[in-house]
């Protein structure tokens, strides 16, 4: 006699209304081995609601009460609640049109937040992603201040006064004149200020409101130092006064 073996998928799709004045049809996969509370805590996101005063009611497609999975350590896949069926968020939503400043807000110590397990910080603990990679983290770390290291050096490598060429990728060679090194206030990081042939920039050596250097509108412009190259660049002659 063959034997079979019934295999239930570890997800269940439900479709999610509530009894908000804006109640809409929202349709979202879980997974079965959450906690009710876990469970409330994705739906408060997804509602609006108070997971800790919503009640939940799930009905089937014939529009009949199946149960009401409330009990907030049970597992979601405890219930008989199968694929499709409508899981209703009951809580007391406030209006559009009402004073939300009057409404009652919920806080919560950071050393509550900390201890709950529903939230991104708890995911990205427990699966050491983000800055919860210590390894990760200092890796980057590393490899940053190489980088701030490697831009140092080539901006300190610069000077005010030479010509230069700038190749900013996507963007055409343009021949300019190196008119400020250093760390400005609009960003962090090395830039080098220059002052284009033509008017291809963006400013005239000041960036709100504070000038750098002086130059003509559109001929000024900040790149970073990657993209200078330092030598002998001469202005290009476009023959703009020759007769054709």
């Amino acid at each position: 006699m063959a034997t079979y073996t019934v295999v239930t998928s570890d997800f269940i799709n439900l479709n999610i209304t509530t009894s908000g004045p804006q109640s809409a049809f929202i349709e979202r996969r879980f997974q079965k081995s959450i906690t009710i509370d876990e469970f409330k805590g994705k739906l408060e996101l997804l509602t609006g609601g108070n997971q800790f005063s919503m009640k939940l009611e799930v009905y089937d497609k014939n529009n009949k009460l199946v149960c009401s999975p409330n009990e907030g350590s049970q597992l979601l896949g405890y219930y008989p609640i199968d694929d499709g069926m409508r899981l209703h968020v009951v809580d007391s939503f406030p209006r559009q049109e009402d004073d939300l400043s009057k409404v009652e807000k919920f806080e919560i110590s950071e050393d509550e937040y900390s201890k709950r397990p529903d939230t991104v910080k708890a995911f990205l603990a427990k699966n050491k992603l983000g800055k919860y990679n210590e390894e990760e983290m200092k890796k980057k770390n590393e490899e940053k201040q190489k980088e701030d290291e490697i831009e140092e050096n080539l901006a300190k490598s610069l000077v005010c006064g030479n010509r230069c060429e700038v190749d900013v990728p996507g963007q055409p060679k343009r021949r300019a004149t190196i008119m400020y090194v250093g760390k400005p206030a609009f960003k962090e990081g090395w830039w080098v200020g220059v002052k284009y042939d033509e008017p291809l920039g963006k400013n005239d050596g000041s960036v709100n409101g504070k000038q750098y250097f002086t130059c003509l509108p559109k001929y000024g412009s900040f790149v970073k130092p990657g993209f200078i190259k330092q030598g002998d660049f001469p202005e290009e002659d476009y023959a703009l006064d020759e007769e054709l």
